[in-house]
């Protein structure tokens, strides 16, 4: 199974040159740190900063430079700082060309769950739903199964949704999935050593097994 700097390092995988990419909080903010030194993308962070790098080194943690989850963030030369409201003008018009986000359910429909669970405090939405709602392109990066080992990934989401029929791709400790247009997660990829039937009994959601489903390129 994949750890969450492994899934982070596959989603990178899926940034193309150019890109303006939002970053989203937990495994999301990782992929900072594995987009491949020939790929040129400027990470946007909603709470207002555009050129971020990889998280700082100990020690040299700036507290004044932090990203949506507040986190302590690097920026890169050509970045730029400003207001929320002008970010979230920048996700709204589209502007945005990839987003990673983390969820709690996914559903076969590509609908997700990942503000709230009912009876525990929550701080608010979060920029989750303005993204869900402008965005072009979505990846989820999440883990395939809870704490109790109970899937994921879902025929339709039991969690208060975030958007609907949104999701594209999901990458997950097991496995890299496409949402069909028809509902359905396609396998399109395992991670080393795991094997399909395990995939798809971790998956409660309709799972489109294709005859060769090869293992993920960690390189």
């Amino acid at each position: 199974m994949l750890s969450k700097e492994q899934i982070a390092r596959r989603i990178a995988k899926e940034i193309k040159n150019g890109y303006y990419v939002n970053l989203g909080i937990g495994i999301p903010t990782l992929v900072a740190n594995y987009i491949p030194e020939n790929i040129q993308v400027v990470l946007q962070s909603e709470n207002g900063l555009l050129g971020m790098g990889p998280f700082p080194f100990e020690g040299e943690e700036d507290p004044d430079l932090i990203n949506a989850g507040k986190q302590t963030i690097t920026t890169l030369p050509g970045s730029s700082v400003f207001d929320s409201a002008m970010s979230f003008g920048m996700i709204r018009a589209q502007k945005v060309d990839l987003t990673i986000l983390g969820a709690m359910e996914v559903s076969e429909n590509g609908d997700i769950a990942n503000w709230k669970i009912p009876g525990k405090m929550v701080k608010g939405m979060g920029g989750a739903m303005d993204l869900v709602a402008s965005a072009k392109n979505i990846i989820v990066a999440m883990q395939h199964v809870n704490k109790a080992g109970e899937s994921k990934l879902l025929p339709a989401c039991t969690l208060p949704l975030t958007g609907v029929k949104c999701i594209k791709k999901i990458v997950t400790e097991l496995a890299v999935l496409d949402v069909l247009p028809e509902g359905g997660f396609y396998l399109l990829e395992r991670a080393p050593d795991v094997s399909v039937d395990y995939i798809r009994d971790a998956t409660k959601g309709r799972l489109v097994v294709p005859d060769h489903v090869p293992a993920m390129d960690m390189a």
